[in-house]
């Protein structure tokens, strides 16, 4: 009996050294594989810190950067608007339109930190601004990561934690929730996916995003309590949206449009980019010869081109040991780029027979001016044509029960309109005349608002009286004579002032009080006859007749 308790205290000793042997190796194995975690640790740190003490110069663009409205060249009007978007106790959400390089990024910018000093602005002290490009934020439809809305980490993924192993789910907030109290700041919104644009509507209501798993369980007392409350009440996403584009009103959502004010920036004019160069040499410190800035300004067509043209001719001069920036490096600057000249329209003194100004609205309600010229000539009784040439002759605008829908070109329409109501002005029997309409330049034209325009070109034309080049003229016309209102006055106006035009005949129905503080005269129109009298100085137009010529061969 004692040989047997002699044996099994033996065999307890011999368990007992076997597992503390094998929990001092596991202990010893752990502390083993801690070292080499924190010395594995210690190695990326001291890289990182290695990574971080290398640094560039500043890239010229970071530094004209604007950081105060003051800095901000042009846009007089956008800021304006900005403020009165984000400045009060009830800041809206944005949608911002303009051609790149204008200064949307910059103005979002500077306007969330003025506004968080504006008297009652909801916005704290430590509001964020978050970036994020729609082009690069690009969901997964298995919804494993959406970087805009926020996304699950289901167990089942690799590298899922502690929380994965006990079958719990984990939200991952996106930048909407990172957003939370500040300004989201979504560039090149009209590139943005239609379902996260569905979704991003959904959130701009709610206020928060919900968030899905199929392996979330409100019964499952492992998942946290701060988990519950994210799956039972969504993440927090109480932010306002300021959305940049360079597309055009028309292209994005109208339910994304009807959340939102909608501020127009527009490209910048030769003595804005003139400045923009002028402030980009002087913070570079360069020295230039005469002329440089005027190349930059003939080319640029944006505040970032004039700013990578400096930069690019100063790293030209600096290669060729040099201290001064010459004509000749802006020149090869230009042909190395690639730029184009800038599209600048002016115009002369001269008053020309069958040639007026026309005034037309490209890009994001960017104005422009556009001559359009005409040749009429007699021939016999039934041998008239109509040519027009620069116009788009059809376009597709849908589809309806599987077929594609067309339609006649807008700007033949308004051409053939101007010609009715002509025939009815001046009783004039059109079948004996030949008429060639050319929009010059190169870009196909389309759209009402060149009907105003058509009748001055055609009175002028068909009367063989010239027009004041210094006029301009824009709005629709219907075949009564009527001159209706079009989109875009405002723009349009803009561009006659820097072309030189020194009046602007509109419609009535778009004339604006202030347009009375413009440099320039804004004549409103209600009839044609009325641009007519004042354009050609006849006093007996409007009591023509007004019956309409059914015959007109278009």
């Amino acid at each position: 009996m004692n040989a047997f308790v002699q044996f099994l205290v033996i065999l307890s000793m011999i368990f007992s050294i076997v597992i503390g042997v094998y929990f001092w190796n596991l202990l010893k194995s752990q502390h083993g594989s801690k070292s080499a975690v924190e010395k594995e640790s210690q190695k990326e740190l001291d890289k990182l810190r290695e990574l971080r003490a290398i640094s560039l110069s500043e890239p010229l663009s970071e530094k004209t950067r604007p950081s105060h409205f003051r800095d901000i060249v042009g846009q007089e009007d956008g800021l304006k608007a900005l403020k009165a978007a984000l400045f009060g106790p009830h800041p809206q959400h944005v949608l911002i339109y303009g051609p790149p390089g204008v200064g949307k990024t910059a103005a979002a910018r500077v306007v969330l930190e003025e506004a968080k000093r504006s008297p009652n602005t909801p916005f704290r002290s430590d509001a964020v601004f978050l970036e994020i490009d729609a082009t690069t934020a690009r969901f997964d439809d298995r919804g494993i990561a959406d970087p805009l809305m926020g996304s699950v980490h289901d167990p089942i993924y690799q590298g899922a934690g502690p929380l994965g192993v006990n079958g719990v789910p984990q939200p991952k907030p996106g930048a909407v929730t990172k957003a939370h109290g500040g300004i989201l700041f979504l560039d090149e919104i009209g590139e943005l996916h239609p379902i996260q644009m569905n979704r991003l509507l959904k959130v701009l209501e709610d206020r928060r995003v919900y968030l899905e798993s199929a392996y979330y369980s409100p019964d499952n007392r492992n998942i946290p309590e701060h988990i519950h409350d994210i799956f039972q009440n969504g993440l927090p996403a109480d932010f306002r949206l300021i959305g940049a584009t360079t597309r055009s009103p028309e292209e994005i959502s109208p339910a994304l449009r009807s959340r939102c004010i909608e501020v127009f920036f527009r490209s910048l004019t030769t003595d804005e980019i003139w400045k923009i160069t002028k402030n980009a040499l002087d913070k570079v410190g360069a020295i230039y010869e005469e002329g440089v800035l005027d190349i930059v300004v003939q080319h640029a067509l944006s505040g970032r081109d004039a700013v990578n043209m400096v930069q690019i001719a100063e790293g030209l001069a600096i290669s060729e040991r040099r201290n001064r920036i010459r004509k000749e490096d802006m020149e090869w600057v230009v042909n190395s780029g690639h730029y184009s000249p800038r599209p600048v329209v002016s115009v002369s003194d001269e008053k020309l027979v069958g040639v007026v100004n026309g005034l037309a609205i490209y890009g994001p309600h960017i104005g422009q001016v556009m001559e359009i010229e005409a040749k009429v000539y007699n021939v016999p009784k039934g041998e008239s044509r109509l040519v027009v040439t620069g116009i788009i002759e059809e376009e597709e605008i849908g589809e309806l029960y599987g077929q594609r829908l067309r339609r006649k070109s807008m700007a033949r329409a308004s051409l053939e309109n101007a010609l009715t109501v002509l025939g009815s002005v001046l009783n004039l029997e059109l079948s004996r005349y030949h008429i060639h309409i050319n929009f010059p330049g190169g870009a196909p034209v389309d759209g009402p608002s060149a009907g105003l325009a058509l009748s001055a070109l055609l009175y002028s034309a068909i009367q063989g009286i010239p027009v004041d080049n210094r006029f301009a003229f824009t709005g629709e016309v219907g075949v009564r004579g009527v001159v209706r209102p079009v989109g875009g006055v405002t723009s349009k106006i803009d561009a006659a002032i820097r072309a030189g035009i020194q009046k602007v005949y509109i419609p009535l129905a778009n004339y604006q009080s202030y347009y009375a503080n413009y440099p320039i005269e804004v004549v409103p129109i209600l009839r044609v006859e009325e641009m007519l009298e004042d354009v050609f100085g006849t006093t007996n137009i409007s009591k023509q007749t007004n019956s309409l010529v059914t015959s007109v061969n278009g």
